[in-house]
C-alpha cells in the first residue's frame, strides 16, 4: 500500500484539542484521519451527521422570540448590565 501525505489547515487550538484526545485514545491524528477517510469511503458520504442547530429555527423558538420582541416593543423589557466574559 503505497501513502500519500495531505495538509489540512485547522485553527492550532483545535488541532492541539483532537491530538490530546487522539493520545488519549492510543493513536495519532493522522490514524483518526485515516479512521475517518475509510468511514466516508465506506458510507459513500460524511459517516455523521452535519447538520445546522435546527432548534434556533424552528417554530417553538421563533414564537417565543416574537413575544418577547412585543412584550419589549410594549415597553416591558428589562436591562440588564453586559457580563465581559472575555
Amino acid at each position: 500500500m503505497a501513502t500519500t501525505t495531505m495538509t489540512v489547515r485547522m485553527d492550532a487550538d483545535v488541532k492541539h484539542d483532537a491530538e490530546v484526545l487522539c493520545k488519549e485514545m492510543g493513536m495519532t491524528l493522522s490514524t483518526a484521519f485515516n479512521i475517518f477517510a475509510k468511514a466516508m469511503i465506506r458510507k459513500r458520504g460524511i459517516p455523521f451527521a452535519v447538520t445546522g442547530n435546527p432548534s434556533l429555527y424552528d417554530e417553538p423558538n421563533r414564537s417565543h422570540l416574537r413575544a418577547a420582541m412585543d412584550e419589549l416593543n410594549a415597553g416591558h423589557g428589562v436591562e440588564h448590565a453586559l457580563v465581559d466574559k472575555g
